[in-house]
This record gives structure tokens, C-alpha cells and sequence, in this order.
């Protein structure tokens, strides 16, 4: 009997995010310092990077505000340069890029937006909540390699 094999789900950066949270959603994890409460992603596992903290602080995992609001945003018509890989056989897909500040920390995080979602969807303003996406299969070894991406609250995309 032969059959389709699932592709694994593989983190393209191991720690960054979760697709099997708590509250069964997708987050991007950070890390908190314990002694000025300062919160970064991507993580920071060696050392507070807050030029201000008093130092000393403990890094602990957390999961960051799944919703935040578009900061900027634009699309991508081009293949980019070396180093980045891509195979100039393949058309080149267009894509768009979402800064996003996340609603609790306040910081920006940059990413994809979801399938579907262009330019003429996004406003700067607008809620905006992480899914989890595919970044790219790998046929051979079976592999989904997954990432974060950006879609509006609401959103079908």
C-alpha cells in the first residue's frame, strides 16, 4: 500500500518560536532578563544586551505577544543578491515583509507576511497576529522547514 509521506515539520531556527504553546497557538519565544526585565528576540541566551541593565540577571524563555500592529511594511520584487540561496531556475516569487510591534514588549519584529497577504492588504496601524508558515520543502530529506509569518487579525490569508 503506498501512500504520500508526511513532510516533518522542521524549525528553519531552532528556539525562535512554538508552534505547540500553551494556549495551542503559534509565538515567537524571547528572552527576559531577571534583573532589568528587558525582553528580546531574536533570544539572547549568553548575556543581557540592555546597555543599561545592572547586570547579574538570569535569561529566561518567554513566549512574546502573539498580536501586535504594523510599524511598516513592503514587498520584495526582486531575487536578492549573493549569499542569498535560490535557484535561478525557479521563477521568482514576490513577497512581503512586515514589521510588526508587538503589543506587550513594544518592540519590532520583522517577518513575512502570510500566503496571500500583499502591500494592498496591510496599513501601517493595523492588528496583525504570528502564524506559523513554510518557508521552503525539502523533498528529498521530507522536510517543511517552518518560520513565523504576519496576517492581519481577522484575515482569511
Amino acid at each position: 500500500m503506498g501512500g504520500v509521506l508526511a513532510l516533518t515539520r522542521t524549525p528553519v531556527v531552532s528556539g525562535w518560536f512554538t508552534e505547540t504553546a500553551a494556549d495551542g497557538g503559534f509565538r515567537l519565544l524571547g528572552t527576559r532578563c531577571s534583573a532589568c526585565t528587558a525582553v528580546f528576540f531574536p533570544r539572547e541566551d549568553a548575556y543581557c544586551r540592555n546597555p543599561h541593565c545592572p547586570g547579574g540577571g538570569e535569561l529566561a524563555e518567554v513566549p512574546l505577544s502573539p498580536r501586535g500592529r504594523v510599524w511598516s511594511y513592503t514587498d520584495g520584487r526582486y531575487r536578492p543578491p549573493a549569499p542569498y540561496v535560490s535557484d535561478p531556475a525557479e521563477p521568482w516569487e514576490p513577497y512581503t515583509l512586515v514589521a510588526v510591534e508587538l503589543e506587550a514588549e513594544g518592540m519590532v519584529v520583522l517577518g513575512q507576511a502570510a500566503p496571500g497577504v500583499g502591500v494592498g492588504d496591510l496599513a501601517v496601524g493595523m492588528e496583525v497576529e504570528v502564524v506559523g508558515g513554510v518557508l521552503n520543502e525539502d523533498a528529498d530529506t521530507r522536510t517543511a522547514w517552518t518560520t513565523w509569518r504576519f496576517k492581519p487579525v481577522g484575515g482569511d490569508a
